[in-house]
């Protein structure tokens, strides 16, 4: 084996790419909790869903404390937050039909792959600096983990309304998703402009 090999197996198999398996593994976990008979299946489902959450959080930051930054990562990181997202709004979905709720899972997962597909482009024209990570983009990312996480839990909370407060969130976050998408795009606009001869 090779010293490059080694060298790119060992960055695979790193703290933050470690979290970032983690992360993709508990989607299972979460969807079999969701849907479990019993009244400590929806807490559960939501802890599970804010702990994929954190983990999000501590990939990068150990990758970039570490320096265990690696394509992999690269790759996984933006897919595992996708995948989850999608199946927790999936999962929303499937039990509250709303025609407000279906426009938020439609926003949001819309967004997502608006704004992965553009990325995608950027990069291969060498221009994906162009459109990094805003800071509206983390608000999004906030509130999005904390709506849905609320939204998961499904229940009253010491009479504190917890379902509810999750819609409003979840309003939020896509309200800020589309903000943040039309920032990207604005960024973008120029090369897109200029690769339709416009």
């Amino acid at each position: 084996m090779s010293t490059s090999t080694r060298e790119a197996d060992k960055s695979a198999l790193n703290l933050p790419n470690a979290l970032t398996w983690l992360r993709i593994l508990m989607i299972p976990a979460i969807v079999m909790l969701f849907y479990l008979p019993y009244w400590w299946a929806d807490p559960a489902a939501c802890a599970g869903f804010a702990l994929a959450g954190i983990t999000d959080s501590l990939d990068g930051y150990y990758a970039r404390k570490l320096g265990q930054t690696s394509r992999l990562g690269a790759f996984l990181d933006p897919v595992a937050d996708k995948l989850i997202v999608a199946a927790a709004l999936v999962l929303i979905v499937s039990k509250d039909p709303r025609w407000f709720v279906v426009i938020f899972a439609i926003v949001i997962v819309g967004r997502e792959i608006a704004v992965s597909a553009l990325r995608e482009w950027m990069a291969e024209i060498g221009a994906r600096g162009r459109i990094a990570v805003s800071v509206w983009g983390k608000y999004k990312t906030i509130m999005q983990i904390v709506g849905l996480s609320f939204l998961l839990f499904r229940r009253d909370l010491f009479g504190i309304p917890v379902y509810q407060i999750g819609l409003v969130l979840t309003a939020v976050a896509a309200a800020l998703t589309l903000w943040s998408m039309i920032l990207y795009l604005r960024l973008a606009w120029p090369e897109l402009r200029g690769s339709s001869g416009l």
